[in-house]
């Protein structure tokens, strides 16, 4: 009897847990027999792997193969442990040596004919490797690499085919060479969208609140009948963004991997993403989900940039109530009969409405709109109020005249100019909450803001007032006193004053420009 260890890693959400495959080669009726809670596609790793060996012109054993994933409570998904499972069976065989197959983590799926396929998961699963391990070393598939890559003090080997990996752990020769460099010691940003705020004119108040939404990491919300420019706003938002930090990029770049969504020719997201589902999808489409397998859906696509709703409601009620919780945590849970998955979820919401259903309502042409008060109270209650309430801006965009549209051409500002402002509003705001975890205005919890950021009594007087009279809420008042700060990052104050509140409470309250 001979047993060989060698080691993988299963994702659970966009976490990587180290998986020791185990194989056994014995007497007994010849077969191979998978155990350790393994789903469909992984019992089906079988015959990939027989193939796979066989045809690599390497003996499969003429025995019994038992091969064990530990831990066994653990369940296990996907065909990223093929290579493990083979590299375990050559060991236990005496194919390769056993030690050589220890230590490492091999990712890959195998093709029959013996190729190494790429997986997706690979940079979250190498994450979780190297914070098990420290300083590991990772076989996976030469179409991977350039995600491999990108995490630093591990040592990645990528490979094309079987034969060429049992070669080299049988000789001991150096590694394989992949045909393109595994490192990616500095990647080049991805290309910013080909539009500008300057292509939006007659809406000077919109864009002023894109601006606060981009400095501070607020929502924001846009009613206007159409042709207004609510859709051209929300897509020139992300420009107004600036890149992302390396830990918030490989937050994104893992969960974009898991879903299978990297751009094969560009191994890392330093953008903000933007993600605008339809409204006909599904709440599992939009929070996660899966029967099998739990796939982060479009709040999670969307951590650290832009969640875009439009005709928001046109969303069913309870898709657009789903999002109330991740909007306050910063993280959805996923839970299925299988297990509770964990995406994190810390986006901007923008949504966009029309007034009624016709869209005429509030507009220079409501003579010709038929929807009775009833029907206009109902379009826009579907939009319910407790999402509402965590709303930190919102935004009347009326229709502009011939006049007013030429004026504003000369007021316009390119996204360069704004977001410039915007980064160095950010960079005050990073200086201030610099011995705490949070960078942005938005992420200041209600406690601390209100013990360490309060401003001054007068400067609070709109708001208190407001609360007073209860069109305030206590949760409306913690996101408009978020919004006042951006507007102090924005105007360079150190603390807000009364015209910075006052404004943060008139975009809360969405009073019309």
């Amino acid at each position: 009897m001979a047993v060989a260890r060698t080691r993988s890693v299963a994702l659970v959400g966009v976490s990587g847990r180290s998986v020791e495959v185990e194989a056994d080669v014995g007497n007994g009726l010849a077969g191979i027999h998978l155990i350790g809670l393994p789903d469909t596609a992984l019992s089906e790793a079988r015959d990939r792997v027989r193939s796979a060996v066989v045809n690599s012109s390497y003996p499969w054993p003429d025995a019994r193969i038992t091969v064990s994933l530990f831990p066994a409570s653990l369940p296990k998904r996907g065909s990223q442990f093929d290579l493990a499972i083979a590299m375990a069976i050559l060991g236990a065989a005496g194919v390769v040596p056993p030690e050589r197959i220890a230590e490492p983590f091999f990712l890959g799926e195998l093709g029959l004919d013996g190729r190494i396929r790429p997986v997706r998961g690979v940079l979250p699963s190498i994450l979780g490797a190297a914070a098990a391990h420290g300083e590991a070393t990772v076989i996976v598939p030469s179409g991977n690499s350039g995600e491999a890559g990108l995490v630093p003090d591990v040592k990645v080997i990528p490979v094309a085919d079987l034969r060429q990996l049992v070669e080299w752990l049988r000789k001991g020769d150096d590694p394989p060479q992949p045909e393109i460099d595994a490192r990616v010691e500095a990647p080049e940003p991805t290309s910013r969208p080909a539009v500008d705020l300057a292509d939006v004119v007659g809406q000077p108040v919109a864009r002023r609140a894109l601006e606060v939404c981009a400095a501070g990491g607020h929502n924001l919300w846009m009613v206007g009948p159409p042709g207004t420019g609510k859709t051209l706003l929300a897509e020139r938002l992300p420009t107004l963004l600036p890149d992302l930090e390396l830990d918030h990029a490989l937050e994104v770049t893992a969960i974009h991997s898991v879903a299978g969504l990297l751009p094969p020719d560009s191994p890392m997201i330093n953008r903000p993403p933007f993600v605008s589902p339809h409204h006909t999808a599904t709440a599992a489409a939009i929070i996660g989900g899966g029967s099998t397998f739990v796939r982060p859906g479009a709040v999670s696509l969307a951590h650290r940039g832009l969640l875009f709703m439009d005709e928001a409601p046109e969303f069913p009620r309870h898709v657009l109530d789903s999002l109330r919780q991740p909007l306050e945590s910063g993280r959805v849970t996923v839970s299925r009969s299988a297990a509770s998955v964990t995406f994190p979820a810390r986006f901007m919401l923008v949504l966009a409405a029309n007034p009624c259903p016709c869209a005429q309502a509030d507009d220079q042409a409501a003579a010709t709109c038929r929807c009775s008060p009833t029907t206009r109270r109902r379009y826009l209650g579907r939009l319910s109020g407790p999402l509402l309430d965590r709303i930190d801006m919102k935004v009347t965009v009326a229709r502009s005249s011939r006049r007013e549209l030429l004026a504003d051409r000369h007021f316009v500002e390119s996204s360069k100019t704004v977001a410039e402002r915007v980064l160095l509003a950010r960079e005050r705001a990073v200086k201030r909450l610099a011995d705490t975890p949070w960078r942005t205005n938005a992420e200041i919890p209600s406690s601390v803001l209100h013990a360490d950021y309060r401003p001054s009594d007068a400067a609070m007087q709109p708001m208190t007032s407001c609360l007073d009279s209860g069109s305030l809420t206590a949760r409306g008042l913690d996101r408009a006193l978020r919004v006042a700060w951006t507007l102090a990052d924005l105007a360079g104050k150190a603390r807000p004053e009364e015209d910075e509140t006052a404004a943060a409470l008139g975009f809360w309250l969405g009073v019309r420009p």
